[in-house]
Protein backbone atom coordinates (compact mmCIF):
# COMPACT_ATOMS: atom_id res chain seq x y z
CA UNK A 1 0.00 0.00 0.00
CA UNK A 2 2.71 2.32 -0.39
CA UNK A 3 2.12 4.01 -3.68
CA UNK A 4 -0.43 6.73 -4.41
CA UNK A 5 -3.39 6.52 -5.89
CA UNK A 6 -3.55 6.87 -9.96
CA UNK A 7 -6.21 9.98 -9.89
CA UNK A 8 -4.32 11.65 -6.78
CA UNK A 9 -0.94 11.77 -8.84
CA UNK A 10 -2.95 13.12 -11.70
CA UNK A 11 -4.46 15.81 -10.18
CA UNK A 12 -1.10 16.49 -8.57
CA UNK A 13 0.38 16.56 -11.76
CA UNK A 14 -2.77 18.59 -13.37
CA UNK A 15 -2.19 21.34 -10.67
CA UNK A 16 1.48 21.50 -11.08
CA UNK A 17 1.14 21.91 -14.65
CA UNK A 18 -1.25 25.12 -14.49
CA UNK A 19 1.32 26.25 -11.95
CA UNK A 20 -1.19 25.84 -8.95
CA UNK A 21 2.23 24.69 -7.03
CA UNK A 22 5.44 25.15 -7.64
CA UNK A 23 6.88 21.67 -6.07
CA UNK A 24 9.01 18.74 -7.66
CA UNK A 25 8.55 15.90 -4.83
CA UNK A 26 5.57 14.04 -4.44
CA UNK A 27 5.86 13.62 -0.69
CA UNK A 28 6.37 17.63 -0.62
CA UNK A 29 2.97 17.76 -2.40
CA UNK A 30 1.12 15.52 -0.48
CA UNK A 31 1.98 17.63 2.97
CA UNK A 32 1.06 20.74 1.07
CA UNK A 33 -2.09 21.74 3.27
CA UNK A 34 -2.74 24.02 -0.58
CA UNK A 35 -2.75 20.60 -2.54
CA UNK A 36 -4.47 19.01 -0.45
CA UNK A 37 -7.57 21.72 -0.38
CA UNK A 38 -7.17 20.99 -4.40
CA UNK A 39 -7.62 17.44 -3.71
CA UNK A 40 -10.34 17.10 -1.42
CA UNK A 41 -12.02 19.17 -3.98
CA UNK A 42 -11.55 17.28 -6.82
CA UNK A 43 -12.33 13.97 -4.79
CA UNK A 44 -15.54 15.61 -4.01
CA UNK A 45 -16.71 16.29 -7.59
CA UNK A 46 -15.38 12.90 -8.58
CA UNK A 47 -17.86 11.53 -6.11
CA UNK A 48 -20.33 13.86 -7.27
CA UNK A 49 -20.45 13.64 -11.24
CA UNK A 50 -19.83 9.59 -10.21
CA UNK A 51 -23.26 9.37 -8.03
CA UNK A 52 -24.99 11.67 -10.58
CA UNK A 53 -24.40 9.82 -13.31
CA UNK A 54 -24.16 6.22 -12.04
CA UNK A 55 -27.09 4.85 -10.64
CA UNK A 56 -26.76 4.11 -6.77
CA UNK A 57 -27.82 0.54 -7.25
CA UNK A 58 -25.50 -0.42 -10.46
CA UNK A 59 -23.40 -3.10 -10.17
CA UNK A 60 -19.59 -3.32 -10.74
CA UNK A 61 -18.96 -6.52 -13.22
CA UNK A 62 -19.33 -9.35 -12.37
CA UNK A 63 -17.37 -12.44 -14.16
CA UNK A 64 -17.54 -16.63 -13.87
CA UNK A 65 -16.01 -19.46 -12.30
CA UNK A 66 -13.89 -19.67 -15.47
CA UNK A 67 -12.63 -16.07 -14.68
CA UNK A 68 -11.16 -16.43 -11.27
CA UNK A 69 -7.78 -15.82 -10.91
CA UNK A 70 -5.33 -18.61 -10.20
CA UNK A 71 -2.90 -17.03 -7.80
CA UNK A 72 -5.48 -13.61 -5.33
CA UNK A 73 -2.51 -11.66 -3.44
CA UNK A 74 -3.49 -10.62 0.17
CA UNK A 75 -3.87 -6.96 0.21
CA UNK A 76 -2.34 -5.15 3.32
CA UNK A 77 -1.64 -6.93 6.19
CA UNK A 78 -1.38 -10.71 5.67
CA UNK A 79 -2.03 -11.69 9.83
CA UNK A 80 -2.60 -9.47 12.49
CA UNK A 81 -0.12 -10.71 14.47
CA UNK A 82 -1.99 -10.35 17.91
CA UNK A 83 -1.81 -12.81 21.10
CA UNK A 84 -6.15 -12.20 20.95
CA UNK A 85 -6.21 -12.71 17.32
CA UNK A 86 -3.83 -15.89 17.72
CA UNK A 87 -6.09 -17.68 19.89
CA UNK A 88 -9.04 -17.07 17.55
CA UNK A 89 -7.31 -18.62 14.66
CA UNK A 90 -6.66 -21.51 16.95
CA UNK A 91 -10.33 -22.23 18.14
CA UNK A 92 -11.42 -21.94 14.80
CA UNK A 93 -12.82 -18.18 15.71
CA UNK A 94 -15.78 -20.06 17.60
CA UNK A 95 -15.35 -17.12 20.15
CA UNK A 96 -15.15 -14.43 17.22
CA UNK A 97 -17.75 -11.82 17.72
CA UNK A 98 -18.83 -9.22 15.36
CA UNK A 99 -20.57 -5.96 17.04
CA UNK A 100 -22.85 -3.52 15.32
CA UNK A 101 -23.64 -0.34 17.48
CA UNK A 102 -23.26 2.95 17.26
CA UNK A 103 -26.25 5.16 15.98
CA UNK A 104 -28.38 2.03 16.16
CA UNK A 105 -31.84 1.15 17.54
CA UNK A 106 -30.96 -2.33 18.93
CA UNK A 107 -27.10 -2.81 19.08
CA UNK A 108 -26.39 -6.88 17.69
CA UNK A 109 -23.44 -9.30 18.36
CA UNK A 110 -23.27 -11.89 15.91
CA UNK A 111 -20.72 -14.84 15.83
CA UNK A 112 -19.85 -16.56 12.71
CA UNK A 113 -22.35 -19.20 12.68
CA UNK A 114 -25.11 -16.10 13.25
CA UNK A 115 -23.74 -14.77 10.50
CA UNK A 116 -23.67 -18.28 7.96
CA UNK A 117 -27.30 -18.73 8.90
CA UNK A 118 -28.08 -15.99 7.36
CA UNK A 119 -29.07 -14.88 3.67
CA UNK A 120 -26.39 -14.83 1.67
CA UNK A 121 -24.97 -13.47 -1.72
CA UNK A 122 -22.50 -14.69 -4.00
CA UNK A 123 -20.32 -12.69 -6.34
CA UNK A 124 -17.84 -12.92 -8.39
CA UNK A 125 -15.67 -9.62 -9.01
CA UNK A 126 -12.33 -8.20 -9.79
CA UNK A 127 -10.36 -6.26 -6.98
CA UNK A 128 -8.52 -3.40 -8.08
CA UNK A 129 -5.52 -2.59 -5.88
CA UNK A 130 -3.99 0.87 -5.82
CA UNK A 131 0.05 -0.78 -6.04
CA UNK A 132 -1.53 -1.64 -9.50
CA UNK A 133 -2.65 -5.25 -9.71
CA UNK A 134 -6.25 -7.01 -10.14
CA UNK A 135 -7.65 -10.37 -9.25
CA UNK A 136 -11.14 -11.63 -9.72
CA UNK A 137 -12.38 -13.64 -6.69
CA UNK A 138 -15.62 -15.42 -5.46
CA UNK A 139 -17.14 -13.83 -2.42
CA UNK A 140 -20.24 -15.29 -0.29
CA UNK A 141 -21.10 -13.34 2.76
CA UNK A 142 -24.18 -11.50 4.29
CA UNK A 143 -25.09 -8.26 2.31
CA UNK A 144 -24.46 -5.65 4.78
CA UNK A 145 -27.83 -3.45 4.47
CA UNK A 146 -30.04 -7.04 5.65
CA UNK A 147 -27.25 -6.18 8.94
CA UNK A 148 -28.03 -2.87 9.12
CA UNK A 149 -31.53 -3.17 8.55
CA UNK A 150 -31.75 -5.40 11.81
CA UNK A 151 -30.11 -3.18 14.04
CA UNK A 152 -31.95 -0.28 12.63
CA UNK A 153 -30.78 2.84 12.11
CA UNK A 154 -31.88 6.39 13.92
CA UNK A 155 -32.12 9.25 12.43
CA UNK A 156 -28.63 11.09 11.02
CA UNK A 157 -26.70 8.01 10.83
CA UNK A 158 -24.30 9.05 7.67
CA UNK A 159 -21.35 6.34 7.92
CA UNK A 160 -21.08 2.80 8.53
CA UNK A 161 -17.55 2.44 10.51
CA UNK A 162 -15.18 -0.48 10.44
CA UNK A 163 -12.62 -1.73 12.99
CA UNK A 164 -10.53 -4.28 12.13
CA UNK A 165 -8.34 -6.44 14.25
CA UNK A 166 -5.19 -5.37 13.04
CA UNK A 167 -2.83 -2.48 13.85
CA UNK A 168 0.14 -1.90 11.07
CA UNK A 169 1.63 0.20 13.17
CA UNK A 170 2.29 0.22 17.08
CA UNK A 171 1.23 3.25 18.53
CA UNK A 172 0.03 4.54 21.96
CA UNK A 173 -3.63 6.29 20.68
CA UNK A 174 -4.85 3.26 18.72
CA UNK A 175 -4.15 5.55 15.18
CA UNK A 176 -2.65 2.41 14.11
CA UNK A 177 -4.97 0.27 14.02
CA UNK A 178 -7.02 -0.35 10.46
CA UNK A 179 -9.90 0.87 9.85
CA UNK A 180 -12.46 1.76 7.35
CA UNK A 181 -15.65 4.31 6.53
CA UNK A 182 -18.25 3.72 3.63
CA UNK A 183 -21.43 6.04 3.69
CA UNK A 184 -24.50 4.24 3.86
CA UNK A 185 -25.47 4.49 0.03
CA UNK A 186 -22.81 2.13 -0.67
CA UNK A 187 -23.38 0.41 2.65
CA UNK A 188 -26.51 -0.54 1.14
CA UNK A 189 -25.72 -1.13 -2.63
CA UNK A 190 -26.54 -5.54 -3.02
CA UNK A 191 -22.56 -6.10 -3.49
CA UNK A 192 -21.41 -4.46 -0.37
CA UNK A 193 -21.17 -7.32 1.47
CA UNK A 194 -19.66 -9.43 5.11
CA UNK A 195 -17.90 -11.73 3.05
CA UNK A 196 -16.31 -14.94 5.09
CA UNK A 197 -16.23 -17.21 2.19
CA UNK A 198 -13.75 -16.62 -0.61
CA UNK A 199 -13.37 -19.23 -3.90
CA UNK A 200 -16.07 -21.74 -1.83
CA UNK A 201 -13.96 -21.68 1.33
CA UNK A 202 -14.21 -20.44 4.52
CA UNK A 203 -11.53 -16.78 4.20
CA UNK A 204 -7.95 -17.76 5.10
CA UNK A 205 -6.53 -15.64 7.72
CA UNK A 206 -4.15 -14.04 4.81
CA UNK A 207 -7.39 -12.81 3.07
CA UNK A 208 -9.14 -11.23 5.90
CA UNK A 209 -10.70 -14.36 8.00
CA UNK A 210 -13.29 -14.51 9.39
CA UNK A 211 -14.87 -11.72 8.22
CA UNK A 212 -13.90 -9.00 5.83
CA UNK A 213 -15.62 -5.91 3.54
CA UNK A 214 -16.30 -6.36 0.01
CA UNK A 215 -17.53 -3.09 -1.40
CA UNK A 216 -17.02 -4.15 -4.91
CA UNK A 217 -17.62 -0.19 -7.02
CA UNK A 218 -14.33 0.53 -4.95
CA UNK A 219 -10.13 -0.17 -5.13
CA UNK A 220 -9.26 -2.44 -2.69
CA UNK A 221 -8.13 -0.81 0.22
CA UNK A 222 -11.40 0.07 1.18
CA UNK A 223 -12.21 -3.81 1.35
CA UNK A 224 -11.02 -3.93 5.31
CA UNK A 225 -10.08 -7.53 6.43
CA UNK A 226 -10.39 -8.95 9.56
CA UNK A 227 -13.23 -6.95 10.60
CA UNK A 228 -14.41 -6.76 13.97
CA UNK A 229 -17.04 -4.04 14.87
CA UNK A 230 -19.20 -2.05 12.94
CA UNK A 231 -20.55 1.69 14.28
CA UNK A 232 -22.71 3.91 12.67
CA UNK A 233 -22.37 7.29 13.04
CA UNK A 234 -22.67 10.96 11.86
CA UNK A 235 -19.35 12.24 11.20
CA UNK A 236 -15.78 10.29 11.25
CA UNK A 237 -13.66 13.44 11.59
CA UNK A 238 -13.61 12.73 15.14
CA UNK A 239 -11.65 9.88 14.71
CA UNK A 240 -7.92 9.39 15.04
CA UNK A 241 -6.48 11.32 11.76
CA UNK A 242 -10.29 12.30 10.78
CA UNK A 243 -9.83 11.46 7.34
CA UNK A 244 -12.47 8.31 8.16
CA UNK A 245 -9.80 5.49 7.60
CA UNK A 246 -6.13 4.13 8.43
CA UNK A 247 -4.87 5.11 4.71
CA UNK A 248 -6.83 8.39 4.20
CA UNK A 249 -5.49 9.18 7.53
CA UNK A 250 -2.42 8.79 5.68
CA UNK A 251 -3.00 10.39 2.14
CA UNK A 252 -5.54 8.28 0.52
CA UNK A 253 -8.94 9.62 -0.76
CA UNK A 254 -11.44 8.92 1.43
CA UNK A 255 -14.26 8.28 -2.07
CA UNK A 256 -12.17 5.45 -3.96
CA UNK A 257 -14.84 4.38 -6.41
CA UNK A 258 -14.23 3.12 -9.77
Amino acid sequence: MSKIFTRRRFLIGSAASLGAIGLTGCDDVTGNQNVQKVLALAEGLTMGTQRLLVSPQALAREYTDKDISPTFRPNGTDNPGTEDYAAMVENGFSTWKLKVDGMVNQPMEYSLADLKKLPSRTQITRHDCVEGWSAIGKWTGVPLGLILQSAGLKPGARYAVFYCADELEQTLDGSGRYYESIDLIDAFHPQTILAYSMNGRDLEVAHGAPLRLRVERHLGYKHAKYVMRIEIRDKFDDLWGGKGGFWEDRGYEWYAGI
